[in-house]
Formats: C-alpha cells, sequence, structure tokens
C-alpha cells in the first residue's frame, strides 16, 4: 500500500533533502509525496531537481497558515511531516512577528486540519535551541523548554500545540529536536554556507564575540535518515532528540573553514560584537533515539565539511543568486 505524505517546507535545506532522499534509488518506494512551500527568500525549487521529473512527486506552492488550502491537502494524504518554519536566529532578532506566524500558527492550523483529517501520524520536526542554552552535560527530551530567542520561542510554542493535539484528541504526533545541520544545498546566511561562500569569494567572515559558544553538528544525511527513523518506528506522543555526535566551538568551526577554503584567519575573520541572547552551547542527549530506534550518526565531520565546501566550489550557479536576493 501506498502511503501519502505531505512534507511542508519540502523545498527548503532540510526538507528537500528529505524529499531527494524519500525519492531517490535508496528511499522507500511505497510513498508518494507533495510538497508544500511558500518559496520564501530560502525556498527553492532547484533544491528538487534532482526527483521533478519521478511521477510520485507533487508540488503545492502554498502557505501553511491557509486554513483551507491546508484542510484540502491534509484530507489527501496520510501522513504530515512538518519542515516548514522560519529559522534564523538573527532575522528573528530583528523582528519576531513572522517567526510566530509561520512557526506557532502555521504549526496549529496544520496539525488541527491533520486531526480533523484524522492522518494517521504527524511528524513535527523542531531544534534543541527550545531547550535553552546549557554549561554542561546534554538535555534529556524531558528537559524543561527554555528558549532565549523569538526562532526558539516560536519553535517551542509549536512543539507544545503539537503535542497538546495528541494529548487531547489522541493525534499521532511525533516530535524530533535536531542539533545543528550542515551540508549541501545548505541557504547561505547560516553559519557554514556563509562563511565558505564568503571565503571563496575572498571575503571576510563575522566571528561572533570570542567565538567561544558550541554546537553540535549534524549532516543531514543522518539527519533525514532520524526523521525517517521517527516517522516509521517512533512511537505516538513522544519527542527524539537527534544529535550529530561533534561537538566543537565557533572558532573550531572557523579554523577548519578557513583551511578547508585556504584562506588566512588575520585576512579573513572580522570579530563583531556577540549576537543579544547567544546561548554559550547546545547538547542534546540522543540516548532514547539510538535504544529504541537504532539511530547512530554516521557522517564523519570532517568528511563531511570538505564534501560541503566542495559542493559550494561547484555549484556556484545555485548559491549566487541567492546571496543576491538575501542581500548578503
Amino acid at each position: 500500500m501506498t502511503t501519502r505524505i505531505l512534507v511542508t517546507g519540502g523545498a527548503g535545506f532540510i526538507g528537500s533533502h528529505y524529499v531527494r532522499t524519500m525519492l531517490g534509488p535508496h528511499g522507500p518506494g511505497d510513498v508518494q509525496v507533495t510538497v508544500l512551500d511558500k518559496l520564501t527568500y530560502a525556498g527553492n525549487l532547484a533544491n528538487l531537481d534532482e526527483v521533478r521529473d519521478s511521477p510520485r512527486l507533487s508540488f503545492v506552492q502554498g502557505d501553511i497558515c491557509d486554513p483551507m488550502l491546508v484542510a484540502g491537502l491534509t484530507a489527501a494524504h496520510d501522513q504530515v511531516v512538518h519542515f516548514a518554519a522560519e529559522s534564523h536566529v538573527d532575522r528573528s532578532i530583528d523582528g519576531g512577528a513572522e517567526f510566530v506566524r509561520t512557526n506557532v500558527v502555521g504549526t496549529h492550523t496544520l496539525v488541527d486540519a491533520a486531526h480533523r483529517a484524522s492522518v494517521d501520524r504527524f511528524v513535527h520536526v523542531s531544534t534543541d535551541e527550545v531547550y535553552g542554552s546549557i554549561d554542561t552535560g546534554s538535555w534529556h527530551e524531558s528537559h524543561p523548554l527554555q528558549p532565549n530567542s523569538p526562532y526558539s520561542s516560536s519553535k517551542a510554542a509549536g512543539d507544545l500545540i503539537a503535542l497538546s493535539y495528541h494529548r487531547t484528541h489522541g493525534l499521532d504526533v511525533r516530535v524530533t529536536r535536531c542539533s545543528n545541520n550542515y551540508g549541501h544545498h545548505h541557504f547561505p546566511e547560516k553559519v557554514i554556507p556563509l562563511f565558505i561562500t564568503q571565503l571563496l569569494d575572498g571575503g571576510k567572515v563575522p566571528l561572533y564575540g570570542d567565538g567561544g559558544n558550541i554546537r553540535d553538528w549534524l549532516h543531514i544525511d543522518d539527519h533525514v535518515r532520524a526523521v525517517e527513523l521517527v516517522r516509521t518506528k517512533g512511537r505516538p506522543g513522544e519527542v527524539y532528540n537527534i544529535g550529530g555526535g561533534t561537538e566543537m566551538s565557533n572558532l573550531e568551526l572557523t579554523r577548519r573553514l578557513l583551511d578547508a577554503c585556504a584562506a588566512d584567519w588575520d585576512e579573513s575573520v572580522e570579530y563583531v560584537a556577540d549576537r543579544k541572547g547567544h546561548d554559550r552551547r547546545y547538547s542534546v542527549d540522543w540516548t532514547k533515539i539510538r535504544d529504541e530506534l537504532g539511530y547512530v550518526p554516521r557522517r564523519d565531520f570532517a568528511t563531511g565539511l570538505a564534501e560541503t565546501v566542495r559542493w559550494y566550489q561547484e555549484h556556484r550557479s545555485w548559491w549566487e543568486p541567492l546571496k543576491a536576493r538575501a542581500a548578503l
């Protein structure tokens, strides 16, 4: 039996990789995918070029906040995998209204429509940033949510709204919270693609504060594999942390990117004032998804980063128009 999956945000960085993986040669053959994407500045139809001709792919340009559109789409699908979000922290600091609209109102619109359409499953893709900052140790899924930015606050609200539909209505909701993603097709406003594209053009890269902020890096191959494990084997009403197993400071990340792009520190790095509310360290405990679903990150960071740099070197035609469009 074919499962009809509605993938929101499927033209974005992570969502498009999920779609390419699902419809690619190594994906399950028993799914049909409809991508719903508003195609904001970060959405790009070119991200779906590899599977554009698949008879199992449909595309709808639209807004997850549109109740009539969403109601019709959920009624025609068995499951929802919800990637769509406003996601750039810096932009949320400049103005949080669109983040609340998309990440809170949009999530509610989707999950409510999914409940009314009696969909089989609703996978809500979230972030480790909902936990806030942690000095030592790692967050378990039961840790209180203590978000510090408008972005992470809006994602935390979306998590709680989605889970409330499981507790109130019995809807099969599964939430994932991932660490920092990296890889190809990443919009060049996030730190790794921003630094790579700046360095390839001989420009400077901005290093916030003292560069001591620590992140755990997760390759998109590992992330979409984990999301698929949660979709197919996870338990209703549960939250699953997804880690990459590679913690490092922004200083160390910058050094690695400079080496990969053959750039000099003194000529290429510009220290800038730290971001408001900048979380010092993220670290998720992903024991639960390992023990329950068999997830272990497979991509070595050094290899994955080298492949990512090479992809940007070879795909200027993809990222140069995006940087111009977003005035980066």
